[in-house]
């Protein structure tokens, strides 16, 4: 929740200025609802994506408040981020409900981000796994094999997003390696390589590289650190390996 429409506009125009050259790295940005349409315009004739924050799973009926799938497809936005932490935490959704949003998401061919991620307590108890796994298998459940390779998983540590304490790179690693071979599990192996996991939770410009040199880290979710132009860009740089 940042940034007014005109901020965002600034934003994504500057970032457009900025990325002048061959930019190897999939660049998408999530604004808020109500920057969706005029960002959508602004990144006209760039390679840059629109995301959308979250989503409702009904198309359209007494849901004041909400989103649905058909208005996002309508302005342009090709992915979504499902279940992240804070719409976990502070707004109590569940797996069975962003299952819901994950089933619409593929009947609308948007691009799930989908979000997993253990709490501080759920890592002291080394319950990790038994998290991942259960998040990985209850919010995509249903999900076809025809459909699978467009989904994004990311995996977000509760206890470091915004502490300025991320995950080591071993530490991503190892979870991310338990999310590929579940996901070898649940869909075919050549399927699962496709299937990109990212790494989200106090990642900046400094150290995303050691995230970026880990075998099953494909990419990041960045929170604060995409909020001004000149570290979007160094993150996009550094990922993009220059």
């Amino acid at each position: 929740m940042n940034k007014s429409v005109a901020d965002a506009i600034r934003l994504v125009t500057e970032l457009k200025n900025y990325l002048t050259g061959k930019v190897e790295a999939e660049i998408v940005v999530a604004p808020s609802f109500v920057s969706l349409h005029p960002v959508e315009i602004a990144i006209q004739g760039t390679s840059i994506k629109l995301a959308a924050q979250n989503m409702y799973h009904e198309d359209s009926g007494a849901f004041t408040g909400e989103i649905s799938p058909l208005m996002l497809v309508d302005v342009g936005v090709k992915y979504v981020v499902l279940g992240h932490s804070e719409r976990r935490q502070i707004f109590s959704e569940n797996n069975h409900l962003i299952n819901k949003k994950v089933l619409a998401a593929q009947e609308y061919d948007l691009h799930p981000i989908l979000c997993l991620g253990e709490t501080k307590e759920q890592r002291a108890s080394k319950a990790t796994f038994d998290v991942i796994e259960t998040q990985l298998k209850e919010c995509l459940r249903g999900v076809h094999d025809s459909y699978a390779a467009n989904v994004v998983i990311a995996y977000e540590p509760v206890w470091a997003i915004g502490s300025g304490e991320p995950a080591t790179p071993d530490q991503a690693q190892e979870v991310h390696h338990f999310i590929r071979e579940q996901l070898s599990a649940m869909f075919r192996k050549d399927i699962a390589n496709q299937i990109r996991i990212l790494y989200g939770g106090s990642v900046n410009p400094s150290n995303v590289r050691d995230f970026m040199n880990q075998d099953d880290v494909d990419g990041v979710l960045a929170g604060g650190a995409s909020l001004e132009t000149s570290s979007f860009v160094s993150l996009i740089h550094s990922v993009d390996g220059e």
